[in-house]
């Protein structure tokens, strides 16, 4: 009896062990990645997220979506992130002049247009040329310091002079989704944003874009960040972005490539 006692116990310590050293050589190969991403690209990337973990399933993506802005301050203030994806360049130059990008890294990853909207219901029919006469009470905009669709609706509305004029109706929104869900609710009765937002959107209705040269280009720009714990995955994954499977899925949302 105790000898099979022994031999039980034995085994049990056995399979302990290799059971326990399995796991961890398995923990030691997976790996994190902290993904910040503008928020007019979020569905795009959430789609792309799956695609991306079956060729690499040791690696977990985690997305921080936000306002371009917010996410830049959070990477200056030191808050974890490997890979940051704006939809402004300002926001990246801004990070790369203070040296806290993989330089080589950065790359123009999608570009974007800027059109009008209105709440699905809505019999105004507006372009971006009447605005100011239109019987409008507010218009969202996204904040122009921090939201990159709002620095360039300003520069739309600016371009044809208008926007002094416009600025008691601006409702200004923290990100360009707040916008678009001020518009879908009703509670503005127009607003600016990306054409890919308001394709996503059976709410809402495009009247106008944006007059061609009214605003800069519409870049998105990726790169990796300095303090990334991961670089060389990091990499891979802003490799990965640029390839066709990935590029394919962004085009069904509405992006187009850079042209650079």
């Amino acid at each position: 009896m105790k000898r099979k006692q022994f031999l039980a116990l034995t085994l049990a310590t056995f399979v302990t062990a290799c059971t326990g050293s399995n796991s961890n050589q398995q923990d030691t190969s997976n790996v994190t990645l902290t993904v910040s991403v503008a928020a007019s690209v979020q569905d795009a990337m959430k789609a792309v997220q799956p695609l991306y973990q079956q060729e690499n399933p040791h690696v977990e993506i985690v997305y921080n979506f936000g306002s371009s802005g917010s996410l830049q301050q959070q990477i200056e203030q030191g808050a974890p992130t490997d890979v940051f994806i704006s939809a402004a360049p300002k926001q990246m130059n801004a990070l790369q002049e203070k040296d806290l990008l993989l330089t080589e890294t950065r790359k123009n990853l999608l570009e974007n247009n800027v059109v009008l909207v209105t709440p699905k219901d809505s019999q105004e029919s507006v372009t971006f040329e009447t605005l100011p006469t239109a019987k409008l009470e507010k218009i969202a905009l996204g904040d122009p310091e921090s939201v990159p669709a709002g620095q360039y609706g300003k520069e739309v509305l600016t371009s044809l002079k208008s926007y002094d004029k416009l600025t008691p109706k601006l409702v200004y929104g923290k990100d360009v989704r707040q916008v678009l869900f001020y518009v879908e609710t009703g509670n503005v009765d127009a607003g600016i944003v990306y054409g890919t937002d308001a394709k996503i959107s059976d709410k809402v209705t495009v009247t106008a874009t944006a007059p061609e040269g009214s605003h800069s280009p519409i870049v998105y720009p990726v790169a990796v960040v300095k303090e990334s714990k991961n670089p060389e995955e990091a990499k891979k994954f802003v490799n990965f972005l640029l390839e066709e499977k990935a590029q394919a899925v962004f085009e069904d949302y509405g992006f187009t490539k850079p042209k650079n």
